[in-house]
């Protein structure tokens, strides 16, 4: 009876379980409804980059920081990484449901033991668990569904298929997913040829892609993968010799130097300045759970290529040479410092017994002994921490890359690029620094803030030429002149070495970049002139950044702002576009993976500027016209006449393949204490914006370095091969601009007696009325056209009274667009002029 009972109650609890399970089951199908639509993952949507073109097609680079994946077919990698795989995962693969009894087992006793056993997955249940389960969280419930799925796979697809899923989908190093992505990473090359030992390499990535990366931990990758070579030799699929000798091949050729980075960093890309300017403007047009990183985006952009590719080799060469100049006329004032006054400073310090101080001079061989050790041996010992794996090492190389990183800000020179359409304002090259990296990721071009010196000039002088109070001859006497503040002081301005040059007109003045006649300007048409006209070519609207970039002083005729190289370009654009204002742009159209437009801007660009109606015209066509004429003279008698070869650079071939020369205006710039050089001009075409200067101020790029000399042969260079094969082209000129004759000299009416004449181009109803009294029997007095001696009339008791206003701390300049850059050091410009003698270093 008893056991009749039992027998009964056995029965009901199985009954009981069976409808438990069966419940369970229902649930899980309901759950599993049109599971062949959601586990084919051909029609899945995996992470795809997003995929940036030029604007001829051809790809640039690809973003996918988040996943990086590439698909290949099972059929086209080969067997030895297949066995790696199944040695290493799972050698039951094909024999097996779905799931290891042994195994789970193996694993559950390893978990009770505390020791490591391996994992209990297969790949079956490893695909499962990626694909429906998050495998992060480590309880008994997400195992069961990973189980469960398994299951259904297994009833879905073939072994094969089921490991084509595993080797495309699966996590295998920084930011990789999938054996191609991640061969091409390690190993340069595809998965396709992949050595026996590089698939082991790869193998081990799946167990800890971060633990187990050769490249950041290369002594443990080296253990696991000989652990499976060696299981892969147990198991036939390779013999002792041929795993010992791939071994070998292996490591002799591995690069400990090489730096671990996320897929990201060390993606292919033709452009990296440019493809990073771009990906920051993505987040602009990126909204709701778009993902430039996963969604598969193609971005078409304005870049031209073979523009870039250019720049990218003349800029390279400009760097290289600026910090060679720099390097060269800093250890020379380094080595009369050390010879000439250190001595005599030990000597007095000595004979004062100064001890405190003199404790500071010889502090100095510690600090260049410092700099020397992160500089030159720093590099060397963090890869011998790195081969040796000498964990406690890293801290200390840490330390003297972040020593180095300040010295660099301060020491090194760095370059930046920026090139516009000047009929649609598209942005087509972009150089950002010396090399895109994970260090230096400031896009100098678009993101600095720094002084343009000389080269801003020509934006307050297009103020001047419509005030029709100034024309191209109009005398301007470049002399030593006092101005008087609205601060009630006095300043007194000075060109390059202390000279002047007398009686100048004002193109002459612009061309040669004289610091006096130009202050005369900006104090003959005023400051609000100046300011809202600069600020109107700049692109600069908000009052609050108007009233920070433009103070009130004299200084600031002189260049003593902070803007963008993008923004300089912009202005120059403009003259050249016939007055009309250009908004630049890098992204033209955004497309989604099937190829649907989702965002088209530069079909918006087009329709925001048609908006503008009459006030596209940022400056009337015949300013623009004026503004071209006024800096083409810079570049044929002024300081771009060496930069572009005095014309020979600008000798380009036409579209039909004939020889002429283009016409081309510009302006160079260096500001005080020789920090900054700059090159902006432009042709019917194209505008070059050029600039070298330091990330952080207080340094000299030399007495010897110029805008003239160093920024201004490349933007020569580019020219000549920007414009090549491109229909001929000239400034337009429009109604309202007449050309009259005048005195070289004087600026007025031509007459017999004046020993030249120029033409030049006026607005109508400026051209001179009066004859030149200048030259003849009758002149009034014939001006000086000689240097004039300053010690001859400036005294000491004259300027003992006189100093420069300073500017406000909270309206000086910045560098590198943050608050906490450098202030900009005594802002007075010199420009170096010399005679019309085709001196380089004119500026």
């Amino acid at each position: 009876m008893g056991g009749f009972l039992f027998t009964r109650i056995i029965a009901l609890v199985t009954i009981l379980l069976a409808g438990l399970i069966g419940v369970a089951l229902g649930l899980s199908l309901a759950v599993t409804g049109n599971i062949e639509n959601v586990e084919n993952y051909k029609v899945l949507n995996p992470a795809l980059p997003t995929k940036i073109f030029d604007s001829s097609g051809d790809l640039i680079t690809e973003f996918s920081a988040d996943e990086k994946r590439e698909l290949i077919a099972l059929s086209e990698l080969p067997r030895h990484l297949i066995q790696a795989v199944l040695a290493r995962e799972d050698p039951d693969f094909y024999n097996h449901r779905g799931f290891s009894i042994r195994g789970i087992a193996r694993a559950a006793f390893g978990q009770i033991t505390g020791r490591s056993l391996g994992g209990g997955s297969t790949i079956t249940q490893q695909v499962a668990g990626t694909l429906y389960t998050d495998r992060t969280e480590k309880t008994l419930r997400r195992k069961i569904r990973e189980l469960w799925w398994a299951f259904q796979m297994e009833r879905r697809y073939t072994k094969n298929e089921i490991l084509e899923i595993y080797l495309n989908y699966m996590i295998m190093g920084p930011g990789l997913y999938g054996v191609e992505t991640a061969s091409n990473y390690f190993f340069n090359h595809s998965a396709r040829d992949l050595t026996l030992a590089e698939a082991a390499v790869l193998v081990i990535q799946l167990s800890s892609p971060t633990r187990y990366n050769p490249i950041a931990n290369p002594n443990v990758a080296m253990d696991r993968q000989k652990s499976v070579l060696a299981k892969m030799v147990e198991l036939g699929y390779a013999t002792r010799e041929e795993a010992d000798v791939s071994f070998d091949e292996y490591w002799a050729a591995f690069d400990y130097t090489r730096i671990g980075a996320s897929a990201y960093y060390s993606r292919e890309d033709k452009a990296p300045w440019f493809s990073e300017y771009v990906r920051r403007e993505l987040d602009k047009f990126m909204y709701g759970e778009m993902d430039y990183y996963r969604d598969g985006y193609q971005v078409q952009t304005t870049l031209n290529l073979h523009f870039q590719e250019l720049a990218e080799s003349e800029m390279a060469e400009g760097i290289a040479k600026a910090n060679a100049l720099f390097r060269t006329n800093a250890g020379y004032s380094l080595a009369r410092a050390e010879r000439v006054f250190v001595p005599m400073a030990n000597m007095i310090l000595l004979a004062f017994n100064m001890e405190d101080v003199f404790a500071d001079v010889e502090h100095q061989d510690e600090i260049k002994a410092g700099n020397k050790y992160a500089r030159l041996l720093n590099p060397v010992v963090d890869m011998m921490s790195l081969a040796f794996d000498l964990a406690p090492v890293k801290p200390m190389t840490a330390a003297a890359y972040s020593k180095m990183k300040s010295i660099t800000e301060e020491n090194v020179v760095e370059g930046a690029l920026v090139v516009l359409e000047n009929s649609t304002g598209q942005i087509k090259a972009i150089i950002g620094g010396s090399q895109y990296n994970e260090t230096n990721q400031l896009i100098r071009a678009t993101q600095a803030k720094v002084m343009p010196g000389s080269a801003f000039k020509p934006l307050y002088y297009s103020a001047a030429i419509d005030s029709r109070e100034f024309t191209m001859a109009t005398q301007i006497f470049d002399s030593p002149v006092v101005f008087h503040t609205a601060a009630g002081q006095d300043y007194i301005p000075n060109n390059y070495q202390g000279t002047w040059r007398g009686s100048v007109l004002l193109y002459e003045a612009l061309a040669l970049s004289l610091n006096i006649p130009a202050l005369k300007v900006l104090d003959g048409i005023g400051f609000d002139a100046a300011i809202n006209r600069s600020a109107a070519l700049l692109g600069i609207t908000d009052p609050q950044e108007k009233s920070v970039t433009f103070p009130r002083v004299y200084p600031m005729g002189l260049g003593i702002i902070a803007v963008s190289p993008l923004s300089m370009a912009r202005a120059f654009a403009v003259f050249a576009n016939q007055g009309r204002a250009l908004s630049p742009y890098a992204i033209r159209m955004i497309e989604d993976r099937s190829g649907k437009i989702l965002v088209d801007y530069e079909r918006q660009v087009r329709l925001d500027l048609e908006s503008m109606g009459d006030g596209i015209q940022i400056i009337s066509k015949q300013n623009a016209y004026m503004m071209t004429r006024l800096l083409t003279k810079v570049i044929e008698v002024g300081t771009l006449a060496s930069g572009s070869g005095y014309g020979a650079k600008l000798n380009v071939k036409d579209d039909k393949g004939v020889t002429y020369r283009i016409p081309a205006g510009g302006k160079t710039g260096t500001t005080q204490n020789w920090s900054d050089a700059w090159a902006v001009g432009f042709t019917p075409y194209y505008t070059i914006a050029i600039w070298f200067g330091f990330d952080k101020g207080g340094n000299s790029l030399g007495m010897n370095v110029s805008g003239a000399s160093l920024a201004g042969p490349i933007w020569g260079n580019l020219m000549n091969d920007y414009n090549q094969g491109l229909p001929r082209r000239d400034f337009v000129r429009p109604a309202g601009i007449v050309e009259a004759t005048v005195c070289r000299v004087s600026g007025l009416k031509l007459t017999n007696d004046c020993p030249a004449g120029i033409t030049l181009s006026f607005l109508e109803g400026t051209v001179p009325a009066e004859f030149c009294d200048q030259h003849g029997p009758n002149a009034a007095g014939t001006p000086i056209r000689t240097r004039i001696d300053p010690s001859l009339f400036i005294t000491e008791s004259f300027t003992s009274g006189l100093r420069m206003p300073e500017l406000p701390p909270d309206i000086q300049p910045l560098r590198g667009g943050s608050s906490n850059s450098q202030q900009s050091q005594d802002p007075v410009e010199h420009e170096e002029i010399e005679e019309p003698s085709y001196n380089p270093l004119w500026d």
